[in-house]
């Protein structure tokens, strides 16, 4: 079973061959704390002789001085690197271990088994092909062996490795085996998971790892190591539509003109007809370049250049699909979404949604409901919080070219990053299209927002006062406008209080609603500004996210950030509605500067020192700046 060959010393270049053409499977362990995961790992990597002598050597100190078991070797300790994770004797992060047979070459992630680490189970079964699922003989499936059996099932991993280990603590006793067995499979019927290999094991002793033991003569199935080796996954990828996301434009002269990436799906050869998504411009390929030369066919995880025989335009992001099998084009989409971040998601925040080589602006518009992964119950939900899983409706800032996650992992999986620390805090999968965004179209009107604006002789804009409950931005954004009126020019003023009393009455000051209540306001501004108006929006606003999403929704130039920079005690001795006051006697919850946070501006093109100005001045100052603008 081991990976040594004599190869290796007889003719090096021959094993690197061998070596290089065998097939490799990736597969993760989960369950429950304490079911052994790691141990079984350690075994594996031992008795597949992938352990260096000074690595035996720190294991077998390691075991006497922080080993489980007695002094003896401790497997575990092969995988769990984490200074925390030995000394809870728990695995935290995804420890991802390479080993190899003379059948096969294996990649397996041992992931956490605790629920707040969830995400890191997430990330870890992204890539793989197979599932082991563990459980303790002597605890039955528990409720994180429910979890984990949905997670897997969500993902996509259909083939499942029951792992009934720790066997030796029960006597190898078939009735304690059987009836886990049962239990399992009625709840793996529930979502999905029909191809499953029960296998009792003890990965300490090494009973039915490698081989099928003696000790459990009742068992006729695979030891651990012989399914691993001779299951067979399906490449669905291949199988699948061809699809070909572009992450690169090969320009080197002027003679050619190449859209390079690494097949997602399916195959191609020259000569066949193409479909650029999402702008639906069609082709047909001329070349399949690569390295080594031209190809007269490229499946499924080749890394190509393909030429086309007519010039038209690619960018990075756009996907290439075969004509007779295109992917799907939309902008709004139902997904199942799982949140990554200490944050929670809000509707209506906008975050970035990267799939494949495609990065958009993209905003959850309805959680329909989050899953109780232990009981599979469905839940009500107006966000998620860390490690919950939902389903939602996305929407996205312009169309993507997109596969139902079942059909395509590739083309239908995608991660959220939030736009201010750029960090990752979802992962999703699409399931469709939404109907609206099929039906749905923009209206072409003759008369655009250039013409509406040159009537009244100005140009529009939105003026975003943002500061402090007290802060003095609607005292002053009422005296921009009186100066504006004054000049002859067409304004509008959108006060925080005013729109509460009719567009946003349904609203609360949760930081959701104060997600939609901006939002609005801001969808609301834009139309104004397509009007040809200069708009003063006066809302405390206090999310850098929902500011910097109104910024985008209109041109460059368009949009002035007014930071009414006035110190909390300075707002707090105004308190001319009593807020302060209710806030700080808890009678007002969720109130910006005492309970809730405001986040100021970084670049504002307006900073008012409040405190030191007075109304006049402040005014006198943003007139000036619209005049150096060019927007009076």
């Amino acid at each position: 079973m081991s990976h040594i060959s004599d190869l290796i010393a007889t003719d090096i270049d021959e094993y690197l061959k061998v070596h290089e053409k065998k097939s490799l499977l990736r597969f993760i362990t989960c369950g429950s704390v304490d079911d052994g995961k790691s141990t079984l790992i350690g075994r594996l990597l031992y008795d597949s002789k992938m352990i260096f002598e000074d690595q035996m050597t720190a294991l077998e100190s390691d075991s006497k001085k922080v080993g489980t078991q007695g002094g003896e070797i401790d497997f575990a300790l092969l995988v769990d690197g984490l200074a925390a994770e030995r000394e809870q004797g728990i695995t935290i992060d995804v420890a991802y271990r390479f080993f190899s047979t003379e059948k096969r070459k294996f990649i397996v992630a041992d992931t956490p088994g605790h629920e707040q680490y969830t995400r890191n189970m997430i990330t870890g079964a992204s890539t793989a092909d197979v599932a082991v699922i563990l459980i303790d003989a002597r605890k039955g499936v528990l409720t994180q062996t429910r979890r984990h059996s949905y997670l897997v099932s969500l993902i996509g991993i259909r083939k499942v490795i029951l792992a009934i280990n720790k066997m030796d603590l029960v006597d190898y006793d078939q009735a304690v085996f059987n009836r886990i067995l049962d239990d399992y499979k009625a709840f793996a019927a529930r979502i999905g998971l029909t191809d499953i290999t029960a296998i009792p094991l003890s990965a300490l002793r090494g009973v039915n790892m490698l081989e099928v033991a003696a000790e459990t003569p009742w068992y006729h199935g695979p030891s651990l190591m012989g399914y691993l080796e001779t299951v067979d996954v399906e490449d669905a990828a291949r199988k699948a539509p061809f699809r070909l996301p572009v992450q690169w434009v090969n320009r080197p002269n002027l003679d050619f003109r190449g859209f390079s990436g690494q097949i997602a799906s399916g195959e191609i050869r020259p000569g066949d007809a193409i479909r650029v998504q999402p702008s639906g411009k069609t082709s047909t390929v001329a070349r399949i370049v690569t390295q080594d030369g031209d190809l007269a066919v490229a499946v499924a995880g080749q890394s190509i250049t393909l030429t086309l025989a007519d010039e038209i335009d690619i960018s990075r992001g756009d996907v290439i699909s075969r004509t007779d099998a295109p992917a799907h084009v939309a902008d709004q989409f139902e997904a199942t979404l799982v949140w990554m971040s200490d944050a929670p998601m809000l509707p209506g925040r906008p975050y970035l949604l990267k799939i494949g080589a495609t990065t958009v602006s993209a905003s959850v518009t309805e959680p329909k409901y989050k899953v109780n992964v232990n009981t599979l119950e469905h839940l009500a939900a107006k966000k998620l919080e860390l490690n919950e899983i939902g389903i939602v409706n996305v929407a996205t800032d312009r169309p993507i070219a997109f596969d139902p996650y079942a059909e395509n992992h590739d083309t239908g999986g995608f991660v959220m990053i939030d736009r201010i620390s750029n960090a990752t805090v979802g992962a999703g999968m699409l399931h469709f299209a939404l109907r609206r965004s099929e039906n749905v179209h923009w209206q072409a009107v003759d008369v655009a927002k250039d013409q509406r604006a040159e009537l009244k002789g100005q140009k529009p804009a939105i003026l975003w006062f943002t500061g402090l409950s007290g802060a003095g931005k609607s005292t002053i954004a009422n005296m921009v406008e009186k100066k504006l009126y004054a000049l002859g020019r067409h304004t509008y003023l959108l006060d925080g209080d005013n729109v509460r009393h009719g567009l946003n009455k349904d609203l609360g000051f949760t930081d959701a609603d104060r997600v939609e209540n901006i939002r609005r306001v801001a969808e609301v501004s834009r139309l104004m500004v397509d009007a040809g108006l200069i708009v003063m929006v006066s809302f405390i606003s206090p999310f850098r996210s929902e500011r910097r999403m109104a910024r985008e929704m209109v041109k460059q130039g368009e949009f002035f950030e007014v930071f009414v920079d006035t110190p909390l005690a300075v707002a707090e001795e105004r308190d001319v509605k009593g807020l302060y006051k209710k806030a700080r006697k808890g009678e007002i919850k969720n109130f910006t500067g005492i309970d809730s946070p405001y986040e100021p501006p970084e670049h504002a093109e307006i900073h008012l020192a409040a405190a030191e100005l007075s109304v006049e001045a402040a005014a006198d100052q943003i007139i000036a700046r619209l005049r150096e603008a060019g927007v009076i």
